[in-house]
């Protein structure tokens, strides 16, 4: 999917259309203050919440027929206003194998 370098879209701060330029958002990294068995972990995978007896936050075993490999990821794209830049993500993403930023002729270059 190839995405221009610069688009008119509306910025929230200036409440008005500006230029703004594009860019991916990096998705981060894991911290390494989370350690594999902490709790903090297991909450951000969605386990330890609720009530009653989770068997340490444990799934049971799939097998090689069930497992699922998502092999797209959903865009995040970052604009950054020209005016007062202030930058914001948007808002639903689009799946998509690869995001190329600018024409064919630049990205060869």
């Amino acid at each position: 999917m190839r995405i221009p370098k610069k688009a008119n879209r509306y910025c929230p701060t200036c409440r008005k259309h500006t230029e703004h330029k594009l860019s991916l958002a990096s998705s981060g990294h894991a911290r390494s203050s989370l350690k594999k068995g902490s709790k903090q972990r297991a909450r951000l995978r969605g386990r330890a919440r609720g009530m009653g007896n989770l068997g340490k936050y444990s799934r049971p075993a799939v097998g090689q027929w069930k497992r699922k490999v998502k092999n797209v990821k959903k865009t995040n794209i970052l604009y950054t206003c020209a005016i007062c830049k202030k930058a914001h993500t948007q808002r639903k993403g689009k799946r998509a194998g690869r995001v190329q930023i600018g024409k064919k002729e630049e990205i060869k270059q």
